[in-house]
């Protein structure tokens, strides 16, 4: 099928068609076609088989001219492979403009680039979301309601009907083994494409309509086309935007896998292709968009894939090598007093798997390379205890240290979980005069200040968004001259206004809750300080170094003796009177208990609203007796530390939360 007619595209075309015939007597048999002025559309069925037949005959001299064996026109399953696509400008490279394609226009570039698709090689790379199978064929006495089929039959009749309020298409078709009736609602030019007796290919979705089978609206297109991209085959469906069609797009990438795809160089070796038995790029390209099966549409996707992440770790590996090799890092000395100091005044022992980690660490950060390392472990597996010792360490060596995390709750908590450890081990909170060296002051709840680890004392500082200007701006002032040792923060680390003196030592927990760009500027804030990323999700270890791969991976896989382990299940949720019985019961006996509102929208203003929500149900319909306590990311600091520090202290039977607390709270 050829929009607009077969006639007007051959008068298009018989001009730069002609220019392709160098034989003097086969440029004579052309001409005689006359196709810049053909009448097909009106031509009777003898006619059109006697001109046909000409076609093929000039066709087959042609390729005898040029030595090679003539292949046969027949419908394929999927696009030819031939290296140049005859509607494309001949030579045109990848990174040429979409429009360079027949059919796109400036106007269709323009649609294309709001889906970030501007070049040739953007839209080989524009993959469909999904596919619509059509490759199952069948007769038409067999046809099932309500199933995908494809039917070839031949029309009988095709006629402009009023369908609804509006003109549309109504045809019949049929086979040996019976007919039915075809619909196309708005679109009333179809009647005049489908010539009565023509071979057409149908697919679609069939319904029931007072008894009879009936093909709404579906794909459609005329046997005998070189290549059936609409029916009969698995047909892509690709994401559009206004002002895009889907048979439009199907045709843009028939011709792209045609004249485009085998452009394509493949960068994997034949050798890594062949052990994993990858398809070739440009095949893997074509599978992709009009896969022959569903077996060659899952190679495609395995292919893809792997060259994603391939290429990722590529990037993150020479990212790493970067870092280490390009850019000295910090050598800290190992202060054998200061851990020695620390271990031994806190009120537990480290686990074998706590005391691997913190070698691992401590060798890294002994190096003048970069320290890019991933911890992982689970909640109450004491990972804050590793970071604050290596924190200790930065300070020790004259470097400040940082620790990010993602919320305030989370912050604060670890700010209260160092200071709480340091006042363990050192003598009693200091205070830090102007005249002692230090120049700042102590007395705010955001700064504390501690003596009996290093030769002056140590100040330890909590910066977050919730502080009053004043009280920010100062801490910034601080912490550019050096005067913060460490300081635990939110992403207010990575803003503008905060500038580190010697930032040694960044450590950044729950590593999937910030964006790459957060973590590249927090390490823009020091002389390509050590990094930490810590994390409580339990990723499987190959995962863990695909995602992160920049990263060298330590992993606590041993919890501190007297942990419980966490038991799951799952309950419907016209079950959820069982679980609130439950709860009532664990209460009873003395435990506490988290109720949960995660949300699909990672909306704090919906997440707050929909906790509230179940908070006054709960209070109100479930355990109206017993001691609720709400917790969500928009209420102010104060009573956020305020409500955890009733349900830490036993003051509160339910804490209802939102997703907030999924990074752990004590």
């Amino acid at each position: 099928a050829v929009i607009g007619g077969l006639d007007k595209y051959l008068h298009k075309q018989a001009g730069q068609i002609r220019q392709t015939i160098g034989n003097r007597q086969l440029l004579a048999t052309f001409d005689s076609l006359d196709l810049a002025n053909s009448h097909y559309a009106s031509w009777d069925t003898d006619k059109r088989k006697k001109w046909i037949a000409n076609i093929f005959d000039m066709l087959e001299k042609l390729e005898k001219t040029k030595g090679e064996k003539r292949v046969g026109v027949k419908a394929a399953n999927r696009p030819s492979t031939t290296a140049e696509s005859p509607s494309g400008k001949k030579g045109e490279p990848l990174s040429s403009p979409v429009f360079v394609v027949r059919g796109i226009t400036p106007n269709i570039a323009n649609k294309l680039s709001k889906l970030n698709v501007k070049t040739i090689q953007d839209l080989l790379y524009f993959f469909p979301r999904r596919y619509l199978d059509y490759s199952q064929r069948k007769p038409i006495a067999e046809l099932e309601d309500g199933e995908e089929q494809t039917i070839v039959a031949i029309v009988w009749e095709a006629r402009v009907v009023t369908l609804g309020n509006r003109a549309g298409t109504e045809a019949i078709v049929g086979d040996e083994t019976g007919n039915t009736r075809v619909v196309w609602f708005n679109q009333p030019y179809l009647a005049r494409n489908l010539s009565t007796n023509a071979r057409v290919v149908i697919s679609g979705r069939v319904s029931s309509f007072k008894g009879q089978k009936v093909f709404e609206s579906p794909e459609w297109e005329l046997l005998g086309s070189k290549e059936l991209i609409h029916t009969a085959r698995l047909v892509p469906v690709y994401p559009l935007t206004q002002g895009l069609y889907p048979r439009q797009v199907r045709r843009w990438m028939k011709e792209l896998i045609n004249g485009w795809a085998w452009q394509l160089r493949d960068f994997l070796p034949s050798e890594i292709r062949n052990r994993y038995h990858f398809l070739g790029l440009p095949e893997a390209i074509a599978q992709a968009h009009y896969p022959d099966n569903w077996s060659m549409a899952e190679k495609a996707r395995e292919r893809l894939a792997f060259d994603e992440l391939f290429l990722l770790q590529l990037g993150l590996l020479a990212r790493k090598r970067d870092w280490q090799e390009n850019q000295p890092g910090n050598a800290f000395d190992e202060d054998q007093g200061i851990i020695k100091g620390f271990l031994n005044c806190l009120p537990f022992t480290l686990t074998q798997a706590q005391e691997r980690v913190l070698q691992e660490i401590l060798t890294d950060i002994s190096r003048p390379k970069a320290m890019c390392r991933l911890l992982q472990g689970e909640v109450g597996s004491g990972k804050t205890v590793i970071a604050t010792m290596a924190l200790l360490i930065a300070a020790g060596n004259g470097h400040q240290g940082a620790l990010m995390a993602p919320t305030e709750i989370l912050a604060e908590q670890h700010f209260n979980n160092i200071c709480g450890y340091l006042s363990k081990v050192s003598t009693p909170e200091c205070r830090c005069e102007e005249g002692s060296g230090e120049g700042i002051s102590a007395k705010s709840g955001n700064i504390r200040c501690y003596a009996g680890f290093l030769s002056r004392p140590l100040i330890i500082a909590l910066l977050v968004g919730s502080l009053k200007d004043n009280e920010k701006q100062d801490l910034h002032n601080q912490i550019q001259k050096g005067k913060v040792d460490i300081v635990v923060g939110t992403h207010a680390l990575v803003q503008e206004g905060v500038e580190f003196h010697k930032l040694g030592l960044a450590v950044i927990d729950e590593q999937h809750r910030f964006g790459v760009l957060q973590r590249q500027k927090l390490r823009q804030k020091g002389f390509n300080p050590h990094i930490l990323v810590m994390t409580a999700t339990p990723i499987p270890r190959t995962m863990a170094l695909t995602l992160y791969g920049d990263l060298d991976l330590s992993v606590i896989d041993q919890l501190p003796p007297g942990r419980q382990v966490a038991r799951t299940k799952y309950l419907k949720p016209e079950q959820m009177g069982k679980a609130y019985a439950f709860v009532r019961r664990e209460v009873s006996r003395g435990r506490q208990a988290f109720i949960i509102c995660p949300i699909i929208d990672e909306s704090e203003v919906l997440e707050a609203k929909a906790a509230t929500t179940e908070y006054d149900f709960l209070s109100r319909e479930v355990y109206p007796d017993l001691r609720l306590g709400l917790l969500h990311g928009r209420m102010p600091a104060s009573d956020k530390e305020d409500v955890m520090r009733r349900f830490r202290n036993g003051l509160l039977d339910i804490l209802v939360s939102t997703s907030v607390v999924e990074v752990g709270i004590d």
